[in-house]
């Protein structure tokens, strides 16, 4: 028995040993990228020789982890599978690269451990179970020494990570300022692109982003892929930067949804028979029949990569909307398991990098709730900078956030959607939720993230020029309950509509009216104020105060003025207008200066006072 116990000792310590070495003689990682605070690092590593469709599946039987540290915080980042580790470039489908991305959120050194693990599902395994060792990187370990950036303006990289930090807005790390999030919801098929590997035009969706191209600018030339590959795309988001939007949407998979061009799965089949396949729009099993459920398309996801690396360049708020509707039950027939569950998991190790972004679970969202809950939870806890987490519903099933508001779900915000033709509903669902989630415990921070109604929605401006009601019901609407942004719907029955847009020009005169109220909230401090309509004596215009200190009030067009309780305090408060449809500077109106002492008149503007106006009362 003690030889016996004796060889047992003697084997596994030569285990140990071999593991060990076998560590030491890999080479260390490769550190690509500034090692800069806020900018991508990537750790790339030698591994095991593999392909996409290998026997031994590299996306689910292998699990790469990377412990991050430094004197104050600790990030376990997941790792993904590269295949040459140049596939947006080579499209390459196989390869021995496994890579992590992390942002580090601190100057001075940084030290990291690597835990590369093999067996059955491993990489969707509970974080305490352990596989056996796949060699290789497993277990080593190093520093590197993090710079400060050197990033100006709306670079994401100097802004710092976005964070939700308990309030109703959320706030930007290094700066310390606070989102308004204005932008596109459209098209919700962004992503369907034929300049990406493989692309499929099902249904005839495909987009070349072609009425972009004049807007290619040159500080996009470094992310382009295979010579000038993505340089309408790259036109379409530097458009929108220019018009100082900072917020696209898309989805990341839409097998059996309107669309159907986007997904990071490989086809079983090829492209022209899974196109003629989606003809028939009755045809509904083709994640079933048609798609590898646990394969990624490795070069697709590294060309989506460098439009959102060019996109973080460029101020961006990435809305990653993972699901709609019709594939919200797809994978794992609706029970959440194997297929869900890598999904996240190929998500957060490959984007989840990014600065300012949210995850949402689902647009118009109909599971039920304890598989909400299971979702909410796992991306919760695989996502190592916690981003903002959403849900999106219908819009006469927003009562459903009552499951999910406070401490019975790890959710920060609702991604909402209404659907009055005139945009009425918005203002009031916004203080709806926000005085719930307030009333929880937990703030949510919300955004109007398609507004209007699903046919109309936001007309181009050929049909709507002036824009009124969006401007005034939805954009302000929003702004003066307490939502910390917009997101613009297009419509279906429209040019350029929710799924054919390819030029964000067809609403350029709109783009104007937001980007106006930007400039306005720029100049207040709107997270430390709330709404407070109460406090005006009609029932149509919007008010957002700091009680004592600031107020603004919101006219719209049919009201021309009004008065407004500013308390009793006996300070003296300044009044000057801002035109919402225009912009430009503030203006003097009818009455420039109120005392506090209760309801006063607040005057006329200057002009168009059959118009819409804004009104800020600041102390003296």
């Amino acid at each position: 028995m003690k030889i016996y116990r004796k060889f047992i000792r003697i084997v596994f310590f030569a285990v140990i040993l071999t593991s060990l070495l076998a560590c030491t003689q890999q080479p260390p990682p490769q550190i690509h990228g500034e090692l800069k605070k806020w900018h991508r690092v990537t750790l790339s590593f030698e591994g095991p020789q593999t392909h996409e469709l290998a026997d031994e599946n590299p996306f689910l039987n292998y699990r790469l982890n990377v412990t991050f540290s430094n004197d104050k915080n600790t990030y376990v980042v997941p790792g993904f599978y590269a295949a040459d580790g140049k596939a947006a470039e080579t499209s390459a489908t196989g390869g021995n690269v496994w890579k992590v991305r992390f942002t580090p959120d601190a100057i001075g050194e940084w030290k990291y451990r690597v835990s590369f693990q093999k067996g059955d599902k491993i990489a969707i395994a509970d974080p305490n179970e352990k596989g056996t060792s796949a060699a290789y990187m497993d277990g080593q370990f190093g520093t590197f020494v993090i710079e400060p950036s050197d990033k100006t303006g709306n670079d994401n990289r100097a802004m710092g990570r976005l964070k939700y930090v308990g309030e109703s807005y959320l706030q930007y790390t290094e700066d310390k300022n606070y989102l308004i999030k204005l932008g596109v919801d459209a098209p919700e098929n962004f992503l369907g692109y034929s300049d990406f590997d493989e692309p499929t035009n099902a249904l005839g969706l495909l987009k070349d982003w072609e009425p972009h191209s004049k807007d290619f600018p040159q500080d996009a030339i470094p992310f382009l892929w295979k010579g000038n590959k993505g340089k309408n795309m790259f036109g379409a988001i530097n458009y929108l930067a220019r018009e100082q939007l900072n917020v696209f949407s898309f989805l990341t998979f839409n097998v059996d949804g309107d669309d159907r061009n986007i997904f990071p799965f490989l086809l079983k089949v090829s492209k022209e028979e899974y196109e003629t396949y989606t003809q028939n729009k009755k045809n509904l099993n083709a994640w079933r029949t048609l798609f590898y459920n646990t394969r990624l398309d490795v070069s697709k996801l590294a060309q989506w990569e460098r439009v959102f690396q060019y996109a973080e360049t460029k101020g961006m708020f990435l809305h990653f909307k993972t699901h709609e509707t019709e594939t919200d039950h797809l994978m794992d027939d609706g029970v959440f398991g194997t297929e869900g569950k890598l999904y996240y998991r190929e998500l957060i190790a490959r984007f989840g990098h990014h600065l300012s972004m949210n995850w949402n679970l689902g647009e118009e969202n109909n599971q039920p709730t304890e598989e909400v809950l299971k979702v909410a939870e796992y991306v919760h806890k695989l996502d190592p900078y916690k981003h903002h987490l959403v849900l999106h519903t219908y819009p006469n099933q927003d009562d459903r956030y009552n499951d999910f508001i406070g401490d019975q779900s790890p959710l920060t915000g609702a991604s909402l959607q209404l659907r009055d033709p005139d945009f009425k509903d918005v203002h009031p669902r916004v203080l709806k939720w926000r005085d719930k989630s307030n009333a929880s415990g937990k703030k949510w921070a919300l955004s109007v993230d398609e507004p209007g109604n699903a046919k109309i929605a936001l007309l181009p401006d050929d049909e709507d020029r002036e824009h009124n009601l969006a401007r005034g019901n939805a954009l302000w609407g929003t702004l003066m309950a307490g939502g910390f942004g917009v997101e613009w719907y297009f419509g279906y029955d429209s040019p350029n509509s929710d799924l054919s847009c390819q030029d964000f020009r067809s609403r350029d005169l709109f783009w104007d009216q937001n980007r106006y109220a930007l400039q306005f909230f720029k100049q207040i401090p709107f997270w430390e104020m709330s709404p407070a309509d109460e406090l005006t004596a009609d029932e149509k215009s919007f008010c957002l105060a700091k009680k004592d200190h600031i107020y603004v009030v919101f006219i719209p067009m049919e009201l021309k003025t009004t008065s407004l309780d500013i308390g009793t305090s006996g300070k003296e408060f300044s009044i000057q207008w801002y035109n919402p449809r225009n912009g430009g500077a503030f203006v003097k109106g009818s009455v420039v200066k109120v005392k506090a002492h209760g309801t006063v008149q607040l005057g006329f503007p200057p002009e168009d006072r059959n118009k819409d106006w804004v009104i800020l009362l600041k102390e003296i």
